[in-house]
């Protein structure tokens, strides 16, 4: 399966699984400062950024299962991988199959139960039709501080901070994918992420606590649901703690994967 990636520094190879709508360019806020410990591998997931659609159903098997003909290609079986989001649950997958190393996973998705279900879905769809919609506007909006923390509140604790250049990516990346829809209904109708307490290598699932959309209620059945992971809470932080907080998020990943 080819999978456009980047592969930045040198050393022991660490996977980053970006979320969903991103490409490898949402890992920028800690790109470098994970480049100066590990060889960093981030790819394009398969119906975003510069990687083809599948053919077919995209869901979190199907990707999941396109990550793992990925590793095996590039001769990473059992790297160490951090995933962010939808991101997030597919390394949890790939550590509940046994094929990765150390897992990170900063707010997954997978662990809604009853309404929280319905919540995700009406917030996503409601916010990609506007992030379409405002497509030509969003390099002037992504600018201002005010227009950073309208389009992005939901994703971030403090919008205003982010940089112009990785907002206006971020959005772009959204509009550009036409797995999108889809993957949002499959995401949140479709089955729960399951468990292990069985993984290869240590696991650590990163929370942030002002995370609007996979709601800290849901840290508890992650932990649950794999009980030798390690629990870290990012205060102050949303549901991209590697932008919010990228020191934390930078010294959280190379200590779990050391």
């Amino acid at each position: 399966m080819f999978m456009n990636h980047v592969r930045r520094g040198s050393g022991e190879p660490l996977l980053l699984v970006h979320g969903l709508g991103g490409n490898w360019r949402s890992w920028e806020p800690v790109l470098d400062a994970l480049a100066a410990e590990r060889e960093v591998v981030a790819v394009d997931l398969p119906g975003h950024g510069e990687t083809p659609t599948l053919p077919g159903e995209n869901s979190v098997e199907t990707l999941a299962d396109a990550l793992v003909s990925f590793l095996d290609a590039q001769d990473l079986a059992g790297v160490d991988v951090v995933g962010n989001s939808l991101g997030g649950r597919l390394v949890l997958e790939l550590a509940r199959r046994g094929e990765v190393g150390a897992t990170v996973a900063l707010d997954p998705g997978g662990f809604w139960e009853g309404w929280e279900r319905y919540f995700f879905y009406a917030t996503i769809a409601a916010s990609i039709r506007v992030v379409r919609l405002l497509q030509p506007a969003i390099p002037h909006l992504a600018a201002s501080a005010v227009g950073r923390t309208l389009l992005l509140a939901q994703l971030s604790a403090r919008p205003w901070k982010l940089p112009p250049d990785v907002v206006r990516e971020e959005l772009r990346s959204f509009a550009d994918t036409p797995s999108f829809d889809e993957l949002t209904r499959r995401l949140a109708f479709g089955p729960a992420q399951r468990g292990t307490d069985d993984a290869p290598g240590p696991v650590v699932i990163g929370w942030g606590r002002d995370d609007r959309l996979t709601l800290p209620r849901q840290a508890r059945r992650a932990v649950e649901r794999f009980p030798d992971a390690r629990f870290h809470w990012f205060e102050g932080s949303g549901h991209y703690p590697h932008w919010d907080h990228p020191d934390e998020a930078t010294r959280l990943i190379l200590a779990a994967t050391d």
